[in-house]
């Protein structure tokens, strides 16, 4: 699907250069809710080191699979855990199929959940929008609930891409979200040469958003070639309510994933986004000549307050980060503060049927971001981890401080990173209250399920698996119970 429309177009439309700063607008939207430090770092140089690369492939489809690309890479407690672009022949229908392998490195060697060759976990289902083609998965955990966003068609007209939803308990046996239906479809401000339509999502949550990030060739702010990447956010992971689209402006409300695409925050296709805790700033991985460009935006995304760095090597098609559960940046296990690793896996040559495979890992860190200088970097830089506590239960940060979480299968669901040791940094932050097994929870209508913590608060989590999980049964409450009692963040960044 992706080699029939875009081939030939990807050189042209990746360039060194990316979006120029937002215009200020009179109060600039800050993602949920955070507020700007001053002064914040913009354009600032950050040295690179320890460069490294895969031997050589390290993941690719059995059978008569004869291209890969397109991975999602999720640190998944303790598992690295993949899902690309491929095609099993005996998968049907006919098209492209969504392959998952999991290894016990980014190296590999990478297997199917049966210790086989890699599953064909997701395909076309006839009759929908995405009969023929699932294609460019972006797979978060939030939770113990897995999203799935991919690229769907029915077939190979021109625009037929849009972008579905699936959800899963386990990674592996998915279940169409939104009655099948796709979430995201072409905005048909403009048309182009280029009748791909609108696919190639990437999915990061923080501070209760769902970011989502994609490729649109009718989008208004589309270079001449269709090349350019739309950010959305909403709190629903199906963006079917309360929907804010990245414009001139910052982030504003419309009515529908379907409005008018006002702004790009980079010049490529097939690009893929993720926070940086310990840098405060989104970025951008996307295909220049060099190799993978990282570009870096502020929280909401009004300026670069890094420069550029390139990842290099040779590529085909698309990188997948190395990323989170919850599309986070993961932490350097040598050096929480000083060093920030950036993983890619890219497809690096054209196979057999002229389309791209050979997945391989190319990355490196930055240095000197300054990720625990003071206490806001240092909050950003752990928010979502969690680490063996001093009394034999699990420490869970989350917004700044501290939670003593009993059971570690739950602090794990909870995370978005699972340390085996916890940084001497840590220390700093203060212990809050303590999540025991057990503790009481309550469900209100239209407001979700909370765990009460030992300060008496409500603390919510985003599903009833985290309830069950704890041995908590949630109690029914009135709306007005809920909004009457104190309550803490959620649990869940």
């Amino acid at each position: 699907m992706l080699a029939a429309v875009l081939a030939g177009l990807l050189l042209a439309g990746c360039t060194e250069g990316y979006a120029q700063p937002q215009a200020a607008g009179d109060k600039p939207a800050i993602a949920g809710g955070r507020t700007a430090a001053a002064p914040r770092p913009v354009d600032v140089a950050l040295r690179s080191g320890d460069p490294r690369q895969s031997g050589g492939v390290i993941a690719a489809g059995g059978a008569d699979a004869v291209y890969n690309y397109g991975p999602s890479v999720m640190l998944d407690r303790g598992q690295t855990r993949m899902w690309w672009c491929s095609q099993y022949g005996g998968a049907g229908p006919a098209g492209d199929d969504i392959l998952y392998a999991q290894g016990q490195s980014i190296d590999g060697p990478f297997t199917g959940p049966d210790g086989g060759i890699p599953a064909a976990v997701f395909s076309g289902a006839p009759g929908n929008f995405d009969g023929m083609h699932t294609c460019d998965p972006s797979v978060l955990r939030v939770g113990t609930t897995y999203y799935l966003y991919y690229t769907g068609a029915a077939g190979d007209h021109a625009l037929g891409n849009s972008i579905g939803l699936a959800t899963s308990t386990d990674g592996v046996h998915w279940t169409r979200a939104a009655g099948g239906k796709p979430i995201l479809g072409p905005s048909h401000d403009v048309h182009r040469a280029n009748v791909y339509g609108a696919g190639q999502p990437s999915a990061v949550y923080l501070d209760g958003w769902f970011y989502l990030m994609f490729t649109d060739t009718t989008g208004r702010a589309a270079a001449w070639n269709g090349a350019g990447q739309f950010v959305l956010r909403s709190r629903d992971p199906a963006f079917s309510a309360g929907v804010e689209a990245l414009d001139v402006g910052g982030f504003v409300p419309v009515a529908s994933t379907s409005a008018p695409r006002g702004r790009s925050v980079v010049e490529g296709f097939s690009a893929d986004l993720m926070w940086v805790g310990a840098l405060d700033a989104f970025v951008v991985a996307h295909e220049t000549d060099a190799g993978t460009t990282l570009t870096f935006w502020t929280a909401d995304f009004t300026e670069n307050p890094y420069r550029p760095v390139v990842i290099p090597g040779p590529w085909r098609e698309g990188p997948g980060l190395v990323r989170r559960a919850d599309g986070h940046a993961p932490l350097s296990s040598a050096d929480p503060c000083g060093r920030v690793p950036f993983d890619v896996v890219r497809a690096t040559e054209l196979g057999g049927a002229g389309a791209p495979t050979g997945l391989r890992h190319f990355g490196l860190d930055l240095l000197d971001g300054q990720a625990c200088a003071n206490p806001a970097r240092l909050a950003a830089t752990f928010d979502g981890v969690t680490m063996p506590s001093p009394e034999r239960t699990m420490d869970l940060v989350r917004a700044g401080q501290r939670i003593r979480v009993d059971r570690r299968g739950v602090a794990a669901a909870l995370a978005g990173e699972l340390l085996e040791q916890a940084p001497p940094e840590v220390a700093r932050l203060p212990l809050a209250t303590r999540l025991r097994s057990g503790a009481e929870a309550v469900q209100a209508p239209g407001r979700g399920q909370a765990l009460r913590l030992d300060d008496g608060r409500l603390w919510p989590v985003p599903d009833l698996g985290v309830v069950a999980g704890n041995d908590s049964q949630a109690n029914a409450v009135t709306a007005a119970q809920w909004d009457g009692a104190p309550r803490g963040p959620s649990l869940v960044g």
